[in-house]
């Protein structure tokens, strides 16, 4: 039954409407609908067509409406929104894009200090004891290992040095620069003490450069027999045996002679100078012997140069370094000495590869900066082919192929060896940790047998 109500608080008439019964007939509801004003009764007549008698859903009451505007749209949204913010949270790591690391002037200041006591340190006549070095009249190899996660291989680079025998261990020093945020441990052995300060690093950043530079700075400050700077990364394996290694790289007579030339240098400038970038000539002494070459992809052909040299911005790169002097190749090398101190004192190209990419897709300044800055400075003083192995068939995301537990063989070590140049491959990646087990197995019997 329908009945009209008065309101006391403001004289108005509504609608009480109670559960109507089956026989109720139609004129008198809508006699009883007839004594409202006209714009009640129309909407009467609206929620009785929609809600027939019989209908539970036609009773109304306080509660029902603020029931109904609990579920509207907005509230529906918010309500959405926040059970979904876990999970963006939790997964937006990896659907949005890393943000890329940038080099302050703090770590910029720090870097350059380095690098102007290393170049300083060439004028100490060779053979002189430095920190972590040790006196020997024969030039070594320093081996800059670069990572960001534990040294999986270390018990074959154990192997590899051997340390026992007293008279290798006056060839080499090992230096490792271990991205401070990984919390890598020194896995003992020949590497202890080996870690140098490092700074964070990240893949396709001009930070990657950065740790190289620091590596071979530290190498030549520390030692004056540092001769050949190998820079590794923890995938890395060697392929040979370090006699083989050390006779290829010392023993063999290069045609090639390097054309750099330098003067004495200038007193070198406060700290406190903000000009950074600003080169300084440079003067050194390198141990006595015949020119050597640095094993160095160069690569200039490829067909994602021109992506690679926009990426900052069309014109951004010049004047200093136009396109047909930019280069590409293998961010793993050997390089001279006479070519780390290059690196070390370079100014004027590191300021433009230190810039941040726009496009980050085409982003790879450790694979442009090193090729491009010797091959500018000494193309006659470059292999322009490296001696690490790297397998770019069915490369993923710009990473080369990893191989698996399951490839390792003595017919993969003698494959990897295989160069198109006139060496062989001395080293091999990329390995994944879990190699570790069938390569030790196989370590003295076919990796270091030559």
């Amino acid at each position: 039954m329908i009945q009209t109500v008065k309101s006391k608080n403001d004289n108005v008439e509504y609608l009480s409407t109670n559960k109507a019964s089956p026989h109720t007939s139609q004129s008198n509801i809508h006699k009883s609908v007839s004594l409202l004003p006209q714009s009640i009764h129309l909407h009467c007549i609206h929620h009785h067509l929609l809600n027939p008698p019989g209908n539970i859903l036609s009773t109304s009451s306080p509660y029902s409406d603020s029931v109904s505007d609990m579920f509207n749209a907005p509230f529906v949204l918010l309500f959405a929104l926040l059970l979904t913010l876990p999970l963006i949270i939790l997964f937006a790591p990896h659907i949005l894009p890393p943000k890329r690391l940038t080099i302050s002037i703090s770590d910029e200041s720090d870097d350059l200090a380095l690098f102007r006591r290393a170049v300083s340190s060439t004028r100490h006549r060779p053979g002189s004891v430095q920190r972590l070095g040790s006196t020997n009249a024969k030039p070594k190899i320093a081996f800059l290992f670069l990572t960001n996660t534990d040294l999986h291989f270390a018990p074959i680079w154990q192997l590899f040095f051997n340390p026992a025998k007293s008279s290798r261990r006056k060839l080499y020093n090992i230096y490792v620069h271990a991205d401070p945020d990984s919390d890598v441990k020194s896995p003992g052995g020949v590497f202890e003490n080996r870690f140098i300060p490092a700074k964070k690093t990240q893949r396709s950043s001009p930070t990657l450069i950065s740790a190289a530079r620091r590596l071979l700075a530290n190498a030549v400050l520390d030692d004056p027999l540092n001769s050949y700077f190998a820079l590794v990364s923890q995938n890395c394996i060697p392929l040979h045996s370090f006699s083989y290694v050390y006779n290829t790289l010392f023993q063999s007579q290069l045609p090639k002679p390097s054309r750099l030339s330098f003067t004495e240098p200038r007193r070198p400038s406060r700290l406190s100078d903000t000009k950074l970038n600003r080169p300084s000539r440079l003067s050194f002494n390198e141990p006595s012997g015949p020119s050597r070459l640095s094993y160095i992809e160069v690569l200039s052909e490829e067909p994602q140069l021109w992506d690679r040299y926009i990426a900052r911005g069309k014109n951004v790169m010049l004047p200093e370094i136009p396109f047909d002097k930019f280069r590409i190749g293998s961010q793993f090398h050997i390089l001279t000495r006479t070519h780390a101190l290059t690196v070390i004192n370079d100014r004027k190209l590191w300021k433009k590869f230190r810039l941040p990419c726009l496009n980050v897709d085409s982003c790879y300044p450790e694979e442009h900066y090193f090729p491009t800055l010797l091959s500018m400075e000494d193309p006659k003083g470059v292999s322009e082919y490296t001696l690490t192995n790297v397998n770019w068939t069915g490369s993923v995301d710009g990473h080369p192929y990893m191989y698996s537990p399951a490839e390792v063989s003595p017919e993969l070590i003698r494959r990897l060896r295989v160069s198109n140049s006139s060496f062989s491959y001395l080293f091999g990646r990329k390995f994944s940790p879990e190699c570790l087990v069938p390569l030790m197995k196989i370590a003295e019997k076919v990796i270091f047998r030559d």
